[in-house]
């Protein structure tokens, strides 16, 4: 008799970023592959912070346990830097460390919902949030997350699927996969959305460094009650190019923080003690290496922008921002998996397909160009038009 395993896990697709690689053919490329597949900064982290790394690696209480909610001078600084940030208030108990966004937002969804629960998120949506939930059984509300002259969903529109078994509002702003950053005055009405309903407003908000505007991308940290209903989620992963270290965390009330504590404990205990001093020193030293990078950033999708404009390119931009553009590609017979595969095969451009982003999204391809230099836009432009014939 063979082993069974859980069909509750089998039934879900196998992780996108593992399936797109399986695309590139090894060794027939004779040009350069543009690999704007996933999101890992292409530059090393701060020379710095390289060197602190080295340093706590030596020190013998750093390889230990942690709070379970993680250091306190990490909670505390990751608390004074979002207050100033948001122009709000928030507390050290406020925080959580978790072992990358990823764990903050499967804790956080089943710190409130539970299956035969629902939630309600935008479409196209990030497919980790999607699969956890799928894993989960909690059941995915959809609306549509742009239309014409918009790149953000509308509370008018989530609240016509909001019943009594839903448990939260799930937003990512700026947005994976579309690069758009939510105005506040959306957010805030989904704010005061959830408050209504009594159920959660999940924000993830990994890429709010990379905006180009220093104003907040809203007030909810402001509101004195946000406690009761805002959660966001949050990475040091990207800001200081320390993805493979695992850093991030959750901002939350009390109630949400001490059942997210459980899950924690019983998925890693802690997040890892040198990542977590990692992310704490740079907070404390790497503001203006931080804002450098931002800047690269701007430089890039501007690079981007300038080289959509072209008026031989069949494909169409539908939004850019921090770290990604969401492209509608011009074969309407064509599933948008099909021309992915057709993009890294031939065409030696890696990249997602809107599919993998949730339903009615076979004409989009997701492009995370933060993974390229300014000098590589022209070229994706180049051979996004080679594909056309």
């Amino acid at each position: 008799m063979s082993l069974s395993v859980s069909p509750a896990i089998s039934r879900i697709e196998a992780p996108p970023i593992s399936e797109a690689m399986t695309w590139v053919r090894p060794g027939a490329r004779n040009r350069a592959l543009l690999d704007l597949c996933q999101a890992v900064p292409s530059y090393a982290p701060a020379e710095a912070l390289q060197a602190e790394i080295a340093g706590l690696a030596r020190d013998p209480a750093v390889h230990l346990y942690t709070d379970i909610h993680g250091i306190p001078e990490l909670r505390g600084a990751l608390a004074r830097h979002m207050a100033a940030d948001y122009r709000g208030h928030i507390d050290p108990e406020n925080v959580s460390i978790t072992s990358g966004c990823n764990q903050a937002f499967c804790a956080a969804i089943m710190a409130v919902a539970q299956r035969g629960d629902n939630v309600v998120l935008p479409v196209p949506y990030y497919f980790n949030h999607q699969m956890w939930l799928d894993m989960l059984g909690v059941e995915k509300r959809v609306v549509a997350a742009f239309a014409e002259g918009r790149a953000y969903p509308l509370p008018e529109e989530m609240a016509a699927v909001i019943d009594d078994s839903t448990r939260a509002i799930v937003l990512c702003s700026p947005n994976n996969p579309t690069g758009a950053i939510y105005p506040p005055h959306v957010i805030e009405g989904f704010y005061d959305l959830a408050k209504t309903h009594g159920i959660a407003l999940i924000i993830d908000e990994t890429y709010k460094d990379f905006r180009a505007s220093p104003e907040p991308l809203h007030g909810l940290f402001a509101r004195p009650d946000w406690r009761d209903t805002f959660v966001q989620l949050y990475s040091f992963s990207k800001v200081f190019a320390m993805t493979g270290y695992r850093a991030g965390s959750i901002i939350a009330g009390a109630k949400v923080l001490a059942e997210a504590e459980k899950i924690l404990d019983c998925i890693a205990i802690c997040a890892p003690q040198i990542s977590q001093r990692a992310a704490l020193f740079g907070l404390a030293n790497l503001a203006d290496w931080k804002r450098g990078k931002q800047r690269l950033m701007e430089t890039r999708r501007g690079a981007l922008l300038a080289a959509f404009n072209n008026p031989r390119l069949a494909y169409t931009l539908i939004s850019s921002g921090a770290y990604f553009a969401y492209v509608k590609h011009p074969f309407s017979k064509l599933a948008a998996k099909s021309v992915a595969m057709r993009l890294a095969g031939e065409h030696d451009v890696l990249c997602l397909p809107g599919s993998m982003f949730g339903p009615d999204q076979d004409s989009y391809l997701r492009f995370a160009f933060a993974n390229s230099p300014a000098e590589d836009m022209p070229v994706l432009v180049e051979r996004l038009i080679e594909s056309q014939y």
